[in-house]
């Protein structure tokens, strides 16, 4: 029988069974795995928990010796500002420190600089959250802007800047003059003939229509689109935004044109019998009333920038009034006819008029000099500046629109001009929005004028989407921040400097003003004391005991001018011997 060899018992059916290995638990380590059979991803996650290991190592040594684990900053400090920006919104000149001041002052200048400084940097940051801006008016190659119709322009744009152009015929009771609300949103039109209407000319929304049933020669807009003031053939109306008749100001007769003051709460009026009036709507009296004796006052215009009043004469000047003082603070002879209209830009720089001798000219409010003039062949009736700059001229039935006017740069040729039906009777621009607003004898146009309006608005001051609720807390703010009419100047700038006059000064134009010193000690008076204290001889004794103290000053005072007179003594005698010593030489000659 032959042997079983290994290899057969190695290849035999029967096979030892291999154990089931168990399914691995979540709680389970795994085995490791190869390094060969690694993924990368692993071996980058191991590279990482060896990294933080380090890291770990590294901010245990670093606690160790005290050395801080924040991470440093590879811009450090505030983002610089550019210089243009800055310039941008710049407030004047430092203020500098007088001579002599003591360190209070000193204290005050310093933090009022720094507030200042503070506020200019904040500003030019915020600048970057005004994102809106200006638009213009561009032409095809070799066209004109001033060729294109207001018809063309508003089939370009959108529906709703489109509708923006529109008209009202009202051919009944023109010519009419127009104001726009500080905000933009509401329209007011008078008529010559009596009608006024309050429109939310954006939604076209009539708020109120009524017929006075006389003259009516201008209309204005007060603090807020709740009221407003009709200058009407005998005396002053103020009225609601429903028509509702608040006041009939007797006081105020004759008015032909006006001006509101908003942050003085002051309506400026001029009447036909040269008289500029003065009416605070907040409390309802007349703050002042100046004869200006320059006969018909039917031009003005108030300077934003200082809330004064210029007005246009006959005579072919224009003169600055405050209500502070009786006479006029500045007169400029601009025309060698009469002035026939005038308007000043919102920074309170420039000045444009126009008058009868039908030229244009701008003027420099600072230097009270003229930069530029140009000739119009039929004169301009109407004068209006945008917020942007633009300026527009009335020429009989045609407005013309000029860019770029204000500054060296003279007049060029229009930017845009458009015709209408009748005669122009007053010109508006409406804020924050590239419309100008025309009021001819056909009734009312409404003009797209790119460019025009500021794109961006504050809205603590002007808010043309606010609420009624807003509206009546901006209201309570700005009462209670009401500017007094005092403060009313050329230069708004003074209310900010020291005083420097001595108190010498002061304290005598103090005694002539009162007629008396009242700085002064009052003579001694001994009180009265019983049982015979108070007799003759003891209070001539307690008289005596103080009297020392009012010879003391007089004594100083005299011996200050017995010192002075000394001195110029003194002086005379030098010159009196020089001149002997000189004699004396001639005569030994």
């Amino acid at each position: 029988m032959a042997a079983v060899t290994p290899e057969v018992l190695t290849s035999t059916h029967v096979e030892k069974m291999k154990k089931k290995k168990l399914p691995k638990r979540y709680w389970e380590e795994t085995e490791k795995t190869d390094q060969s059979q690694r993924r990368p991803e692993e071996e980058q996650g191991k590279a990482g928990q060896n990294q933080n290991k380090s890291t770990v190592k590294e901010k245990s040594l670093k606690r160790k010796n005290g050395e801080s684990l924040e991470k440093k900053d590879p811009f450090p400090g505030e983002a610089p500002i550019p210089q243009k920006q800055l310039q941008k919104f710049q407030r004047g000149k430092k203020c500098k420190v007088p001579a002599g001041a003591r360190e209070r002052l000193k204290e005050a200048i310093a933090i009022s600089e720094a507030m200042s400084e503070h506020a200019q940097k904040q500003a030019a940051r915020y600048d970057l959250l005004l994102p809106e801006d200006a638009g213009f008016l561009e032409g095809d190659e070799d066209e004109d802007t001033n060729t294109i119709s207001q018809a063309d322009i508003a089939d370009a744009v959108d529906i709703t800047s489109g509708s923006k152009y529109f008209n009202l015929h009202l051919s009944q009771f023109g010519p009419y003059r127009l104001d726009y609300s500080r905000t933009g949103r509401n329209l007011l039109v008078g008529g010559k003939k009596g009608h006024v209407a309050c429109i939310d000319w954006q939604t076209k929304d009539l708020k109120c229509e009524m017929n006075v049933m006389e003259t009516v020669n201008d209309v204005k807009w007060l603090h807020t689109e709740a009221m407003f003031a009709v200058a009407q053939k005998r005396w002053l109306y103020i009225y609601d935004s429903k028509g509702v008749e608040l006041h009939c100001v007797k006081k105020f007769n004759d008015v032909l044109r006006m001006q509101f003051l908003p942050y003085h709460f002051l309506l400026a009026t001029a009447s036909a019998t040269g008289f500029l009036q003065y009416l605070d709507v907040s409390i309802g009296k007349e703050v002042a009333a100046i004869c200006t004796k320059m006969g018909r006052l039917d031009v003005m215009a108030q300077n934003p920038h200082n809330a004064v009043i210029h007005l246009g004469h006959p005579n072919g000047t224009v003169s600055l009034w405050s209500p502070n003082q009786k006479e006029s603070l500045v007169k400029m002879l601009c025309h060698r006819g009469a002035v026939r209209s005038l308007a000043v830009d919102k920074t309170g720089t420039y000045m444009v008029t126009s008058g009868l001798d039908r030229k244009l000219k701008v003027y420099d409010i600072r230097a009270f000099k003229p930069l530029h003039s140009c000739f119009l062949p039929a004169g301009a009736s109407c004068l209006s500046l945008s917020q942007r700059g633009l300026l527009s001229a009335a020429t009989g039935e045609i407005v013309q629109v000029y860019q770029n006017v204000l500054g060296s740069n003279p007049v060029s040729k229009p930017y845009m001009a458009h015709r209408l039906r009748g005669q122009i009777w007053g010109l508006a621009y409406c804020p924050f929005e590239d419309v100008l607003g025309i009021g001819h004898g056909e009734g009312f146009t409404s003009m797209i004028v790119p460019g025009a309006g500021e794109p961006n608005f504050d809205a603590l001051d002007t808010n043309p989407y606010r609420s009624h609720k807003q509206r009546q807390e901006w209201e309570v703010k700005a009462l209670l921040e009401k500017v007094q009419p005092e403060l009313i100047g050329l230069d708004p700038g003074q209310l900010s400097k020291v005083d420097q006059a001595s108190f010498e000064q002061r304290h005598k134009e103090q005694i002539e003003a009162l007629g008396f010193d009242p700085l002064a000690k009052d003579k001694f008076k001994p009180r009265t004391k019983k049982k015979g204290r108070s007799s003759a001889g003891a209070i001539e004794k307690r008289k005596r005991k103080v009297a020392h103290e009012d010879q003391r000053v007089f004594l100083s005072l005299s011996l200050l001018s017995l010192f002075a007179i000394i001195s110029h003594c003194s002086y005379y005698r030098h010159d009196d011997a020089s001149h002997r010593r000189c004699n004396i030489f001639k005569q030994s000659d």
